[in-house]
C-alpha cells in the first residue's frame, strides 16, 4: 500500500495543501471549543462569532511556536541528539510565544472585538504578568505539540524508508555480486597459474596479475560486507591505479598521498575506488599530452579525500553525461553516511576536482604483542 501524497509527500503543491488544511481545522477547533462555557447553553451562540475571531487572532502565536519546533529545533537539534540546547530553545520558544500571544490580547485583540462586537459579553479579570504569560500559552502548547509528533512520526517513517531501501539495494549488490561469481575458484586458479608462470618470464606482468587478482578478490568477497578496514579500501585504490598506470607509462604523471596508519578506520566497501575510475575515464584516457593525477587522503577527525585530474578541453554542447558510477556514490553516501559528509565534485576548463568528506567508523585497536614489548620495554 502506497503512502498517501498529501501526508508525506514533499512537494510544494501537497505541502500546500496539509498546513493550510492543518490551520484550517485548528482554527475552527479553537473557535468551537472556546464558545462553550458550562451550564450556559445560550452562551455558546452569543460567544461563538467571538471565539473564532479570538482564535483567528492568535493564529501568529501559534504558527510562530509550531514552526519553531518542527523546522528548526527538532531537526537541527533533537534528532541529532543535542538535548540540553533543544530543550533551552523549547523554553525560549514558549517565552516568545507567550509574549507574542500577550502582545495581540492587549494591542489587537481588544480593539478588533471592540470594533466588531461592541456589545458582545466579555469576561474581564485583572491577571498577573505570571499568568497572563500562562494565558497567552493556551492553545499553543497543544497545537506546538501536535505539530512537533506529526514532524518526528514523518521523521522516523522516512528513517525507516531508507533503512528498507538500504537493505534492498544492499540485497540487489550482494544478487549482482553473486550472478558475477561464476566459479570464482576457478577463476582464482587461473589467475594463481598465470602469476606462477610469468613469475619467470616477466616478473612485471606478474606483479599485474597479482594486483588484478586481489582487486576481484576484494570485489568478490569484502564488497558485500557492511564495513571493511579502511586500509583494504586503500589498498584497493592502489592496485587499480598501478594497473592503469601500465598503458600509459612514463607519461601519466602522478601525486599520490594516502595516510599510513589508518589502523581502527572502517568504511563501506567499493566507496571511493569510483571516483579513481571516474578519473581514468573521464579525463585521463582522453588526453594525449601529460596526462596528471592527484590523490591526497587525510585522516584529522575523520577522512578527507581531495582529487584531481587533467582533462582535455572539451566544447561545452559536447559535455558528457554524468557517470552513473557517481550517481550510485551519491545514493549510497546519502544512505550510509546522512549527515556525515560533504561531496563536491567541480569540473574545470583543464581539469576534474572532487573534494569528500567523511566521518567513519572508528573501533579501539588492541595493541600488537610487538607493539606492547615495545612500549613495555
Amino acid at each position: 500500500m502506497k503512502p498517501s501524497p498529501f501526508i508525506f509527500s514533499n512537494q510544494r503543491k501537497y505541502r500546500l495543501r496539509r498546513h493550510i488544511a492543518f490551520w484550517v481545522f485548528w482554527w475552527l477547533f479553537m473557535g468551537f471549543l472556546y464558545a462553550f462555557m458550562p451550564n450556559r447553553q445560550d452562551y455558546f451562540t452569543e460567544q461563538l462569532p467571538l471565539s473564532m475571531v479570538d482564535a483567528l487572532l492568535y493564529m501568529p502565536a501559534h504558527i510562530f511556536l509550531t514552526y519553531s519546533l518542527i523546522y528548526f529545533i527538532i531537526p537541527r537539534y533533537l534528532v541529532k541528539g543535542k538535548y540540553l540546547p533543544a530543550a533551552l530553545l523549547v523554553v525560549a520558544a514558549f517565552l516568545l510565544t507567550a509574549l507574542i500571544s500577550n502582545f495581540i490580547f492587549i494591542q489587537v485583540l481588544s480593539k478588533v472585538n471592540v470594533w466588531l462586537f461592541p456589545s458582545a459579553p466579555r469576561i474581564q479579570e485583572k491577571k498577573s504578568f505570571f499568568l497572563q504569560l500562562l494565558a497567552g500559552l493556551r492553545g499553543g502548547i497543544t497545537v506546538g505539540g501536535i505539530g512537533a509528533a506529526i514532524k518526528l512520526m514523518k521523521y522516523f517513517y522516512f528513517k525507516e524508508q531508507q533503512n528498507l531501501q538500504l537493505q534492498k539495494e544492499n540485497a540487489e549488490a550482494q544478487l549482482q555480486m553473486l550472478k558475477a561469481q561464476v566459479h570464482p575458484h576457478f577463476l582464482f586458479n587461473t589467475l594463481n597459474n598465470i602469476y606462477a608462470f610469468t613469475q619467470q618470464t616477466s616478473p612485471e606482468a606478474s606483479r599485474l596479475v597479482m594486483d588484478l587478482s586481489d582487486i576481484l578478490r576484494y570485489m568478490l568477497y569484502e564488497g558485500i560486507k557492511p564495513t571493511v578496514p579502511l586500509e583494504k579500501e586503500i589498498k584497493m585504490i592502489e592496485e587499480f591505479i598501478r594497473l592503469e598506470q601500465v598503458r600509459y607509462g612514463n607519461m601519466l604523471e602522478l601525486h599520490v598521498n594516502l595516510p599510513e596508519d589508518t589502523r581502527g578506520y572502517y568504511i563501506a566497501p567499493l566507496l571511493l575506488i569510483p571516483f579513481v575510475e571516474n578519473c581514468f575515464k573521464h579525463g585521463i584516457s582522453d588526453m594525449y599530452e601529460r596526462p596528471w593525477l592527484s590523490l591526497d587522503i587525510v585522516l584529522d577527525d575523520g577522512m578527507t579525500m581531495k582529487l584531481l585530474n587533467g582533462k582535455p578541453a572539451r566544447n561545452a554542447a559536447r559535455k558528457p553525461p554524468p557517470g552513473i558510477g557517481i550517481q550510485n556514490v551519491r545514493k549510497r553516501l546519502q544512505l550510509l553516511y546522512p549527515g556525515a559528509h560533504e561531496l563536491t565534485i567541480k569540473e574545470e576548463d583543464e581539469m576534474f576536482i572532487v573534494n569528500l568528506k567523511l566521518r567513519l567508523e572508528k573501533r579501539a585497536v588492541k595493541p600488537t604483542a610487538a607493539y606492547a614489548e615495545v612500549n613495555h620495554n
